[in-house]
């Protein structure tokens, strides 16, 4: 676990407040909130079909909630998305890439997409290449990378424009043991500067990043604390998982 201090009174970066998704008559997500403090690493956790990755497109704008509001660094991201998205970094899973760019112009594209220019795009560039450590692979193919530098090319991508605020989507599934190293050791740099919500189901994810620990399963939330909180009575966070999700 993160031991950096923690700072749950502080600005809220992500809100969720009573967020609910239907399609039809299933429930995806039902009255689901929380905030998430300036400078917190914050797990997500929940069983495959849990509604991590639909709370998460509507934190992000990218899905409309049925009922609810979800807030990015105070901006309403159903009215006021545009000031939202300029405040957020997402990586969804399996976000796309195109496979026959180099990460250099891929980089070069959403660098253009995203509006920088001269000077300020070419410092970006070379700052996320520095950040994510791809000055190896530069000028190689994408769909010729492992997925560990594919998904380094992804994170380089959503870091361009400098958010406050990263949503990351099981940001490590797939992956063999070094590259999840490499990766969670990325993400624990960048959580020195930015405020993170890591979806995952993978409880290492926790130990190694997590400053606090969100829980939803079937849709609902079923906890929201520190992971020392979790291991309640010194029970190991997989038998609380379980015993939060088994009727999921």
């Amino acid at each position: 676990m993160s031991d950096r201090p923690r700072t749950s009174d502080g600005e809220a970066m992500i809100e969720a407040i009573g967020l609910t998704k239907y399609y039809g008559d299933f429930i995806a997500v039902q009255d689901v909130s929380f905030r998430v403090p300036r400078g917190e690493i914050v797990a997500f956790l929940g069983p495959n079909g849990a509604g991590k990755s639909t709370t998460m497109k509507m934190l992000t704008g990218y899905l409309a909630p049925s009922d609810g509001t979800a807030r990015i660094a105070g901006h309403d991201m159903a009215g006021d998305r545009l000031a939202g998205a300029e405040r957020l970094g997402y990586l969804p899973e399996n976000g796309p890439l195109y496979p026959d760019m180099t990460p250099r112009q891929l980089l070069e594209f959403f660098a253009d997409a995203r509006g920088l220019t001269g000077d300020r795009k070419r410092s970006r560039i070379e700052s996320v290449v520095k950040q994510c450590e791809l000055g190896s692979v530069i000028g190689k193919a994408i769909g010729k990378l492992s997925k560990g530098y594919r998904q380094r090319v992804g994170m380089a991508q959503v870091l361009l424009h400098e958010p406050d605020v990263l949503i990351l989507d099981e940001p490590t599934s797939g992956l063999d043991p070094n590259q999840i190293r490499e990766v969670r050791e990325t993400i624990r740099r960048l959580g020195e500067r930015k405020t993170i919500l890591l979806s995952t189901h993978i409880l290492q994810e926790v130990e190694a990043l997590a400053d606090r620990v969100i829980l939803i399963a079937e849709g609902r939330l079923r906890f929201d604390g520190t992971p020392a909180d979790l291991r309640r009575d010194g029970r190991s966070l997989d038998d609380r998982f379980h015993e939060l999700t088994r009727s999921a």
